[in-house]
């Protein structure tokens, strides 16, 4: 399987795109659009669906324009179904300057601690909460995609709308560092990681 880190929006937010069998998913299209489709492009993947972490405002700014140009479902949890149109929630109404960020509804809600098949592409779907009550993480063959729960060498905040500190290092804990040491991580800001190398030296473990 391939992945792409697409840099978008004004707090550097990762979009991800994986994409096997000419088949390919998008992860938190955050921001900046046409970039998101100009890298898909080169792809020459069809993209099947749009699946998210989380739905912070910055996880959330492109959704609907990916959604309409290739005509595709989006997924989310059931927690935060409601923050894709609620700029309080989402943090957008935190920023003016931003102006407010919403989305549509998602066509799907997340069956959590479960396997989730699109296309060709299967993955749990696991509960990370703690940087907000409805974040989740995308555990594949040899990777996760694990949004603003684990960056490296830090964890997401907890001090927003639902945050929560011992929540988040609990689900850190039961959920990624369960995984094998040799599993790459793929966060929702900054540089990707290792399980391993969190385990042995992220400040918040050790």
């Amino acid at each position: 399987m391939n992945i792409q880190q697409v840099v978008t929006g004004p707090v550097q937010e990762n979009c991800y795109l994986l994409w096997q069998n000419n088949e390919l998913l998008v992860v938190d299209p955050g921001a900046d659009a046409k970039k998101i489709s100009a890298a898909i492009k080169k792809t020459a993947a069809t993209p099947l669906a749009i699946i998210l972490t989380h739905t912070h405002y910055d996880h959330i700014g492109a959704v609907d324009a990916i959604r309409d140009e290739y005509q595709i479902p989006v997924y989310v949890s059931s927690d935060e179904q409601e923050w894709l149109q609620s700029p309080p929630k989402n943090l957008s109404g935190r920023h003016p300057e931003l102006g407010p960020i919403t989305a549509r509804n998602a066509e799907h809600e997340f069956a959590l601690n479960d396997t989730l098949t699109i296309g060709s592409f299967s993955f749990e779907v696991v509960p990370t909460p703690g940087h907000s009550i409805g974040s989740v993480s995308f555990i594949f063959d040899s990777f996760v995609v694990c949004g603003d729960a684990l960056f490296k060498g830090s964890i997401g905040r907890t001090d927003l709308y639902t945050g929560n500190l011992e929540q988040l290092l609990n689900s850190i804990q039961t959920q990624l560092f369960t995984l094998p040491d040799s599993f790459d991580a793929y966060p929702g800001h900054g540089e990707p990681t290792t399980i391993g190398h969190e385990k042995a030296t992220n400040p918040f473990f050790n």
